[in-house]
């Protein structure tokens, strides 16, 4: 469901236009994550067994896919020697060195609506990406 803020213009009649996903926090570490992400990463760390003190979502890119990288989501035990490790809330993201390159700059978002459900990369670093919204160059 589309969240929507009321917005007064002086002297105008109210109008409605659809909010925009709030920011957890600040982008001054490369990346960002919504709160909506940050409840959906929790619960799912919750049902994997995944300790939110050692283990987080690692969130990359790979080559292949229809536009020539796709992006990469799983949870994990535990960050690698070289991973930038991110904390949103005592939710902790891995990035790898490569795939930092091609995130730095996102934001990541849950969507959930009648036609689509799932993380949402918003990323400014793309310059086209294919019609599954999986995959980017």
């Amino acid at each position: 469901m589309q969240d929507f803020v009321t917005i007064q213009m002086p002297g105008a009649s109210q109008q409605e236009q659809p909010a925009s996903p709030p920011v957890a926090k600040p982008s001054v570490k490369g990346i960002e994550v919504t709160p909506r992400a940050l409840d959906k990463i929790r619960s799912g760390m919750a049902k994997e067994g995944i300790s939110p003190e050692e283990g987080g979502l690692r969130i990359g890119v790979l080559g292949g896919g229809c536009s020539g990288l796709s992006y990469s989501i799983r949870f994990d035990t535990r960050p690698r020697e070289r991973d930038r490790v991110y904390e949103f809330d005592g939710v902790r993201i891995f990035v790898d060195p490569k795939s930092f390159v091609y995130l730095h700059g996102m934001t990541l978002d849950y969507e959930q609506t009648l036609l689509k459900q799932g993380f949402n990369f918003i990323n400014p670093n793309s310059t086209r990406s294919c019609g599954c919204g999986s995959s980017f160059s």
